[in-house]
């Protein structure tokens, strides 16, 4: 997979499209209320200053209905942006138009513009040639740094970059990092290789469990999703969730596993209550069957050693998905214990998905891992060894090489 780097594109006074992923949380009050994603793009950004670019910035933040929506337009970002790098960031009110060609004629080497959340126009979505012949504005490089949205054929992400020469298009730092940590995974993976994961709906990874056990030596398997397993295997479940319409799935994954010769562990025992609830009274079941009126919210210590003693002889390891209902303290000790394990294993840790990052910031294991992606959807989706449109916009393969 060959593609440009950073360094390697001349951006002088250039202007360069960078698409970024400002797609933050906000509180009720419309204020970011975690930054991560905005930190993770200011290595690129910074780069690109020093060396003299003008920066025009596009993300898309939340999911607008219908046109402009004041809740979720991107000054918050640019204001945020702008602490972190130490200079001014301007907020445009608009992505395309003649007032965004006015402030784009205006840039000078090193300043930094961000346009307005990309996704207030349909067309972005779509992958409309036309808005993104508007976005690009003439731009004279392309930049993406957002792997969050590399699953997507959008116009910012895609659409854009065809309008650039191949050579003129790079990979930003941290979609570097990305590629490279899905390269351990897929292409180059140090063996045992052991898959952890969690979540609440099978639904949600039939694909990325199918294709885990063509690679994996064992995969582990917790959260809400463990319950239609373990009723696949005819075990009891009581109240707890299940997806009947993926038993069969569940059934064929077992059955795969077996043939494949790949461990595939469930839980043994849990953490129950009476109800869906953070006050109600946990309860541990001492074994795999859980009694009628119960349901499973977390693994039990039996779960927790089993998986602890998987992880800990691995070479390569990856996470998606918490083991239970980390949020309530009552039902947090699974997820807790497993990503403790897997920060101390000092091989290849890899982990994905909104959900695995809250677990980590929750229990302050930031920077204990080889890697910890910022695209829940894009990373499954490599997983399942699905081709990423906006990785593929980046490929140098086959482009013309003057």
């Amino acid at each position: 997979m060959r593609f440009q780097k950073l360094g390697e594109l001349d951006v002088a006074n250039r202007r360069v499209f960078v698409r970024v992923d400002f797609n933050v949380p906000l509180d009720e009050m419309g204020r970011i209320a975690e930054d991560t994603r905005i930190r993770a793009a200011v290595p690129t950004i910074q780069d690109l200053v020093k060396r003299g670019a003008q920066v025009v910035l596009a993300s898309h933040l939340g999911r607008p209905k219908k046109g402009p929506e004041e809740g979720l337009r991107l000054a918050p970002c640019a204001k945020r942006l702008s602490e972190l790098l130490g200079k001014p960031v301007l907020a445009l009110r608009e992505c395309v138009g003649p007032e965004v060609a006015k402030a784009l004629a205006a840039l000078k080497a090193g300043d930094v513009v961000l346009l307005e959340n990309v996704r207030f126009h349909p067309e972005e979505e779509k992958g409309d040639a036309a808005f993104a012949a508007q976005l690009a504005n003439g731009a004279e490089r392309y930049v993406n740094d957002a792997f969050g949205t590399a699953h997507r054929a959008h116009a910012s992400v895609t659409g854009v970059a065809a309008l650039i020469p191949p050579k003129a298009r790079a990979a930003g730092l941290l979609m570097e990092k990305e590629i490279a940590a899905l390269d351990r995974l897929l292409a180059n993976v140090q063996k045992p290789f052991v898959a952890v994961l969690g979540g609440a709906k099978v639904s949600d990874k039939i694909k990325v469990v199918d294709q885990l056990l063509d690679r994996v030596d064992a995969l582990l398997i917790g959260g809400g999703m463990a319950y239609t397993f373990l009723a696949a295997q005819g075990r009891k479940i009581g109240a707890s969730k299940l997806e009947k319409e993926r038993l069969d799935v569940a059934k064929a994954a077992l059955a795969k596993a077996a043939a494949r010769k790949v461990r595939l562990l469930l839980p043994v025992d849990h953490v129950v209550a009476a109800s869906f609830a953070e006050n109600a009274p946990p309860e541990r079941i001492d074994g795999v069957d859980i009694p009628e009126g119960k349901l499973g919210l977390d693994v039990g210590p039996k779960t927790i050693a089993a998986f602890q003693k998987e992880i800990a002889g691995a070479k390569t390891v990856v996470w998606n998905g918490p083991l239970g209902v980390f949020e309530w303290a009552s039902f947090a000790a699974g997820s807790k214990a497993i990503a403790e394990a897997i920060a101390a294993n000092r091989n290849t840790t890899v982990v994905g998905g909104g959900d695995s990052v809250a677990v980590i910031e929750k229990f302050g294991l930031e920077g204990r891992f080889t890697h910890v992606s910022t695209g829940g959807g894009a990373f499954l989706e490599a997983l399942e060894g699905e081709t990423l449109p906006g990785v593929q916009a980046l490929l140098l393969d086959g482009a013309a090489q003057d």
